[in-house]
């Protein structure tokens, strides 16, 4: 199937327009028209090959809205015309523990990724959301519900699973302290769903300007980490945080902040390791973790729990011609929270 899309074709470049033959439908097999995709700061990391190991040509995009074109013989969950969405993965082994387990994003054999990795016969290249059509295996496809703006629905395939999945994993409940470090496209989430989960919610940021936004978002409070008071004011308040930033920072001083037996999840992702003193940890039983977005399972879970809160995430739709301005613009964090790519403006 002939899919125009846009594509960066080398490390760094611009994106440009570009098409690519996808496989057809097959038995097990949903054929999605996408009508919307997010752009993950992921995508320019990936897009730029500033983690390495590119494949190019690429074309990126994990946070992807659409509705079924075309269903395989064997498909029972979808109909044409559903309101769908794919996240960041399109298929794994299926048969391992993890994926057992609803895990895939585990799986022993590794997972295929949306877009910059292969199906899993380690061949051929899978090719992400910036696309006018998609071809995923039922198994991996989540409904979305269609009270909710499929636009500003986008994000939650990445974004929002990302932060849902640790406060879940950490059972966040009613009179939790959470904190969440920085105010970006996860961190907006991650305060929208913990307060929706009856948390009371501190952001933490180095800008006095996310104050105000932090409120609309139901935080609780509102604490500068570029003063060192808040520190020692804060100090064993929180029974989880939420860490988002991907830029370096003393994990020791955030530390401080939870509560004996109490957790700090990093979700973001700095450049280099991070010093970590033993005593940050042993002094109160503290816990340091990661996650990593959620199972299908999970992410269905999600969708339906956002659905049924009225929860979306903060975006700025843009024409898909648009991406590489709003590459900058994510860069330079000039967006309120999420930019998603009007994927009908895409030639056909």
């Amino acid at each position: 199937m002939k899919t125009s899309a846009f594509a960066a074709l080398r490390p760094g470049e611009k994106l440009v327009p570009y098409s690519v033959e996808r496989r057809e439908a097959g038995p097990r097999d949903v054929a999605i028209d996408v009508l919307f995709c997010g752009v993950c700061h992921s995508d320019i990391h990936q897009a730029r090959d500033e983690w390495g190991g590119g494949l190019f040509p690429m074309i990126p995009g994990h946070e992807i809205v659409g509705r079924v074109a075309r269903v395989g013989a064997e498909v029972t969950r979808f109909r044409v015309g559903d309101l769908v969405g794919v996240g960041c993965m399109v298929d794994s082994c299926r048969s391992c523990r993890p994926c057992e387990d609803h895990h895939e994003q585990f799986c022993e054999k590794g997972c295929a990724f949306t877009y910059n990795s292969t199906e899993m016969d380690r061949k051929t290249p899978t090719y992400g959301g910036y696309s006018s059509h998609v071809v995923v295996t039922e198994r991996f496809v989540v409904k979305v519900p269609e009270k909710l703006d499929p636009a500003a629905a986008a994000p939650l395939l990445c974004a929002g699973i990302t932060t849902y999945s640790p406060l879940r994993q950490w059972g966040v409940g009613k009179g939790m302290k959470v904190g969440v470090v920085g105010l970006g496209g996860l961190g907006h989430m991650a305060v929208k769903l913990a307060a929706s989960m009856g948390a009371e919610v501190t952001m933490l940021s180095t800008s006095r300007s996310k104050e105000a936004d932090a409120k609309r978002l139901n935080a609780a409070d509102f604490a500068l980490t570029s003063d060192p008071d808040t520190f020692s004011r804060l100090k064993g308040r929180f029974d989880l945080i939420l860490d988002t930033i991907s830029a370096e920072h003393d994990l020791n001083a955030y530390m401080g902040m939870v509560r004996p037996f109490g957790t700090l999840v990093m979700l973001g992702v700095p450049p280099n390791p991070a010093p970590l003193h033993a005593f940050s940890l042993i002094g109160g039983n503290k816990r340091l973790a990661g996650s990593l977005i959620g199972g299908i399972q999970e992410t269905q879970e999600m969708m339906d729990y956002c659905a049924e809160h009225g929860i979306v995430s903060d975006v700025e739709v843009v024409p898909v011609a648009s991406v590489n301005e709003a590459y900058e613009r994510t860069v330079k964090g000039d967006v309120r929270y999420r930019f998603v790519l009007d994927m009908a403006t895409l030639a056909r």
